[in-house]
């Protein structure tokens, strides 16, 4: 137990140093003194309620999901009849009252729809439920109405990815530790530290980022698209405001058949050839065959370009695009063309999310916590260091070396992490510091047990570290497993507690266990003391 090879010695004191060090670039912020440029600098963020930042308080529209699921399987069932080996023939399909109807022409065929309809339900989690109901009404007529069950799988499944694409706008953006969680059924949760204006946050997180290529309908008369009227199959979408267009303000698409933008892999402003920002786009292979093919068979037409409803241009294929690229242009500045192309390389939202609570965090309260919380952990470090090194003599003055050297570990591990530092942060790093002596009272009052039972100092050393280690170790075993548990299933600042204390756990371990005993060894063989007072 108290043998250190010199190759352990040279290793223990490496890790040591190196994340002690680490630590000095946050210390030195803190502190108000500038730390070289030259030198790498790890540091520690600070969280919403420690730097100050945004909250914003995002809202979904579960009606909008029930309808993408109707026009979704309506397109669905008309694309998986038209393929099929025997074609059938059906009439219109309406979608009101929230289920798809439509006729099957030929009442002959109607077992062959069903069985290829079908496969395109499937079953609403472990509920026991489909997501869709299929019924025959009148021998020939189909209606298919959406379960509740699967309405809620699919609010679920459209939050999910909202927060995942918020997420990846956000980190686009180069803001460092956001706190993205979702709220009830249909609420986000955004808090960004250190963004005082969320102006520019609340423009990328709200818009949808929907791209759509759909066909213009030339049958569409001008008077009647300016009335809001659309030619069977059509529908009416107004240009982006400032876009030139037509004189009416809106064009007539087909509502079917079209691209969407869910297939791309990059997006990014460039410039075009009259040098104005535009958004060059790349399909990956699936969607660039299907943009190829749109292309090939509709040169000399007019297609639109939509984005979250709004027709950005209508340009005219004047020859195949085969490449899997294009570019989206319209009134854009560099800056609205950056945020769009973040949008849309970041993927597009499933679901409108509106902005319903904004708060503003400023600076002061977050340095006033920090003030209080360095004089908490310093008065506790100061009693607690003063009551070990009174109470073990040499052995409380290793003690108090070991938690110095914990104190800068849990920072410099933490900066080399990239975690954040919250204000339950703080209290958990107030409580390691008190838990972090713990194993050095054990070891030590197991020293003045085998001393009194009459073993020489060498003995009495090896075992007290031999038998209190094991108490110390099933000990912080249940504290760690406490902190991954808050960290699984916590939120943000129970998260940064959890982070805190799991560090400070095998930190203070590491110093109160290992490097004591190192100190404590060498100790040992360079004086050689007959008798030691503990």
């Amino acid at each position: 137990m108290l043998d250190f090879p010199k190759w352990k010695v040279i290793w223990l004191w490496t890790i040591t140093l190196v994340c002690a060090l680490c630590a000095l670039p946050s210390l030195s912020s803190t502190m108000g003194i500038t730390w070289p440029a030259a030198l790498p600098a790890p540091r520690i963020n600070l969280g919403l309620d420690l730097a100050g930042g945004s909250h914003i308080l995002l809202e979904a529209d579960p009606a909008q999901v029930t309808r993408q699921r109707l026009e979704n399987m309506e397109e669905s069932v008309r694309a998986k009849l038209r393929t099929a080996t025997t074609p059938v023939r059906i009439g219109d399909i309406s979608s009101r009252g929230g289920s798809l109807t439509f006729m099957v022409q030929d009442p002959t065929q109607v077992d062959q729809v069903r069985e290829l309809v079908l496969p395109l339900t499937s079953g609403a989690g472990l509920t026991g439920q489909r997501d869709w109901n299929i019924q025959v009404v009148d021998g020939n007529r189909f209606v298919m109405t959406p379960t509740q069950e699967g309405i809620d799988q699919a609010i679920s499944q459209a939050m999910d990815t909202a927060t995942e694409v918020v997420r990846k706008r956000i980190d686009a953006l180069g803001t460092r530790e956001p706190t993205i969680i979702r709220q009830g059924d249909n609420r986000i949760v955004v808090q960004v530290p250190g963004l005082s204006d969320p102006q520019a946050l609340k423009s990328l997180l709200g818009q949808t980022a929907k791209l759509e290529f759909k066909l213009v309908d030339p049958t569409a008369i001008p008077s009647d698209v300016a009335q809001g009227i659309a030619p069977p199959g059509s529908e009416i979408v107004p240009y982006a405001e400032g876009t030139q267009g037509q004189p009416t303000g809106a064009i007539a698409v087909k509502r079917l058949g079209g691209i969407k933008g869910d297939q791309l892999t990059d997006a990014k402003q460039s410039y075009d050839q009259n040098n104005r920002p535009v958004v060059s786009i790349t399909f990956n292979q699936e969607g660039g065959a299907k943009f190829a093919r749109l292309t090939t068979e509709n040169v000399n037409r007019p297609f639109a370009i939509i984005l979250d409803g709004k027709v950005l241009s209508a340009p005219n294929i004047n020859e195949p695009i085969l490449g899997g690229s294009a570019q989206i242009s319209g009134n854009f500045t560099v800056e609205s063309a950056n945020q769009l192309a973040i949008s849309l390389r970041s993927g597009a939202l499933p679901v409108d999310l509106k902005v319903i609570e904004e708060r503003t965090v400023g600076p002061d309260l977050g340095a006033d916590s920090i003030r209080k919380g360095m004089i908490a952990m310093l008065v506790g470090t100061v009693l607690v260091m003063v009551f070990i090194g009174v109470t073990y003599g040499r052995f409380g003055i290793y003690a108090d070396l070991a938690l110095i050297i914990n104190v800068l570990m849990i920072l410099g591990i933490m900066a080399i992490a990239n975690t954040t530092l919250t204000l339950p942060g703080i209290a958990g790093f107030v409580l390691t510091i008190g838990a972090a002596v713990d194993a050095n009272v054990l070891i030590n009052e197991r020293i003045r047990e085998e001393r009194k039972r009459g073993r020489r100092v060498v003995q009495a050393v090896e075992t007290g570290y031999k038998e209190a280690s094991r108490a110390i170790f099933d000990a912080n075993l249940t504290n760690v497993i406490a902190a991954v548990l808050m960290f699984l299933f916590g939120s943000g600042p129970v998260r940064g507690f959890a982070v805190v204390l799991m560090i400070g756990i095998v930190t203070s371990v590491f110093t109160a266990v290992t490097l004591t005993r190192l100190w404590v060894a060498q100790w040992l063989r360079r004086a050689r003391p007959s008798t030691i007072e503990i």
